[in-house]
């Protein structure tokens, strides 16, 4: 017997149940009682983490159901539409083999997001790289230098959240991007649910990483639209407009980001020119 094979045995069948799709229904706690989901789905299948992947978690359900082939933007956005209804958020997925198909995931409890908090989480990965650079010289940091600047204001809004998130769709899905469902509140939160380890080399856990992607659900209309196995993709309704606030945001994007700047305009200032008035944010980690 191969360790697939050593997977929790799923319960008969959950009830009752809103959704009509079995294997959907076992990514939820409780079986996804007073869900419901029209739009029909493509084939696909239910994705257990790998266990010989490293888990910190014990693994009770499936992290996350994706689909067997590419899948038109349409569908993205009607299940989008859906999600109040449904529970479940769909993200148009990169690399399916790896780590999707594969189960190269470690989900975390989504009640752990909470205990995250997004200023404290920026303001440690900035004292922890200024503390390891020589003679403390932070000026790759200019103009902010050793001093975190914390989250940024809330950006003024220019596009409806979710219409803005159908038309990236439609820019991702001509990539032909599999679908994953995930079983979340919002989407910020499949990060953790789906168990997603893109970002390992920069922080262990994806708890504080979706705690601050919530924070820019909140304050700049973001939504997560893509993942891939070391990268995320976010449509952005309120972005920064002018330099200044951008140049606050930048701060943001490299705690939770750092390559984003290294290995492209190498200072905050010129990623900040960048990202204003730009209405998806990409983010990609060594």
């Amino acid at each position: 017997m191969d360790d697939h094979d050593r997977r929790p045995t799923l319960p008969a069948e959950p009830r009752p149940a809103g959704i009509s799709t079995p294997a959907l229904r076992h990514l939820f706690t409780d079986g996804g009682v007073g869900r419901s989901l029209t739009a029909a789905l493509p084939p696909g299948t239910v994705v257990w983490p790998d266990p010989g992947y490293p888990q910190r978690h014990p693994v009770r359900r499936p992290a996350f159901w994706v689909s067997d082939e590419p899948v038109p933007a349409e569908l993205w956005s009607a299940l989008r539409d859906e999600h109040p209804r449904s529970g479940l958020w769909p993200v148009l997925l990169d690399e399916s083999t790896q780590p999707w198909s594969a189960g190269q995931v470690a989900p975390e409890p989504v009640s752990e997001i909470g205990n995250y908090d997004p200023a404290a989480f920026m303001a440690e990965v900035w004292a922890d790289w200024c503390s390891q650079q020589p003679d403390g010289d932070c000026s790759e940091l200019a103009p902010y230098g050793r001093l975190c600047p914390g989250p940024a204001p809330p950006g003024t809004p220019v596009h409806d959240p979710d219409d803005l998130a159908d038309r990236y769709a439609r820019t991702l899905a001509r990539r032909g991007l599999s679908l994953g469902l995930a079983a979340v509140e919002r989407g910020a939160d499949t990060l953790t649910a789906m168990g997603w380890q893109g970002a390992l080399n920069h922080n262990e856990w994806t708890a504080p990483l979706a705690a601050v992607v919530r924070g820019w659900e909140e304050r700049f209309g973001a939504r997560v639209v893509g993942l891939g196995f070391n990268t995320l993709d976010l449509s952005v309704a309120a972005p920064p407009l002018t330099t200044r606030h951008a140049l606050h945001v930048a701060a943001e994007h490299w705690a939770f980001c750092p390559d984003t700047m290294f290995q492209g305009p190498g200072t905050l200032t010129g990623y900040a020119e960048e990202i204003r008035g730009k209405t998806s944010w990409s983010f990609w980690w060594d």
